[in-house]
């Protein structure tokens, strides 16, 4: 190569340490699905907060029935579902694949099952208040059970989302670790 004050080694330009800049795929993956896992898990956890502070506004009595009605039987199962991204971020520092594993079977377990039985248990009330116009439980005025849907939506698109991105970086820290045992 080139010494501080001398001339430079014969057919270089100095340009070419570039190809040693490079971070490897699978770590720069790595990063940006821990990033995009980050984002979604923060989205689950205001849903969460969200569910939460209806059940307890519910419970406590804090508003009138009309205002804040008592949540549904399987928003109870789902307070569970902030185990599985504690999980996940506690598998991220040192890439902890154990955990991360955990972290997406419970997902399934505590996340989508509760939203698959809510979607089922909301359809006879979401179904009566879209043929004959009649809701019987309100959250701020608003038809409860519509208001749930739209919690049920976005709260399986996050999810899905979160073992989606889970799944690849999981394929992410096995090539890594493969890697690492063939040197």
């Amino acid at each position: 190569m080139a010494s501080r004050g001398g001339p430079r080694a014969a057919g270089t330009d100095g340009s070419d340490f570039q190809h040693r800049e490079r971070v490897a795929s699978h770590y720069q993956m790595s990063v940006t699905l821990k990033s995009e896992i980050k984002k979604l898990i923060y989205t689950h956890v205001g849903i969460w907060l969200l569910l939460s502070a209806q059940m307890c506004v519910g419970h406590l009595k804090l508003l009138p029935h009309d205002q804040v009605a008592m949540p549904y039987q399987w928003e109870y199962p789902y307070l569970l579902s902030i185990l599985p991204s504690l999980l996940g971020l506690l598998s991220f520092p040192r890439n902890n694949i154990s955990y991360l594993v955990l972290s997406m079977i419970s997902t399934g377990l505590f996340s989508v099952a509760p939203l698959i039985y809510g979607a089922m248990e909301m359809f006879p009330m979401a179904q009566q208040l879209y043929r004959h116009g009649k809701a019987y439980r309100f959250i701020f005025g608003f038809s409860a059970v519509s208001v749930m849907y739209l919690v049920v939506v976005v709260a399986a698109q996050v999810h899905g989302w979160q073992l989606y991105y889970s799944k690849k970086l999981l394929d992410s820290w096995f090539t890594s670790t493969q890697e690492k045992k063939k040197k």
